[in-house]
């Protein structure tokens, strides 16, 4: 028997039964939920950084949207804040490193 206790992906439990091995699974109450997602969003960051893959990359969105509806927002309302942050601020597309700023007068 190995033990996860990790947070899965929704069709988890029936890929484990099509093998033929047998899971146990919990529901999780909304605040054990909030810090399991938490924990899942460092798990999948430190896979990408470790990987580089997009496959890796694209569970690290998952996360961070289950995240964005899990505090009561929804995808778009989330993507009309990331637009609207990118139209102010600007993006990363220009790989600007900040070195230093004079503070001096």
């Amino acid at each position: 028997m190995i033990v996860y206790n990790k947070l899965v992906r929704d069709k988890i439990p029936q890929i484990i039964e099509s093998t033929g091995k047998k899971a146990t699974f919990s529901i999780l109450d909304d605040e054990n939920y909030k810090h399991m997602l938490d924990k899942k969003l460092y798990e999948e960051l430190e896979e990408y950084g470790q990987e580089r893959d997009i496959n890796e990359l694209a569970d690290l969105v998952e996360v961070v949207y289950a995240i964005v509806e899990q505090q009561g927002f929804s995808i778009e309302e989330f993507e009309n804040i990331r637009i609207k942050k990118k139209e102010k601020r600007g993006g990363f597309k220009d790989k600007l490193l900040l070195l230093e700023v004079d503070e001096g007068k």
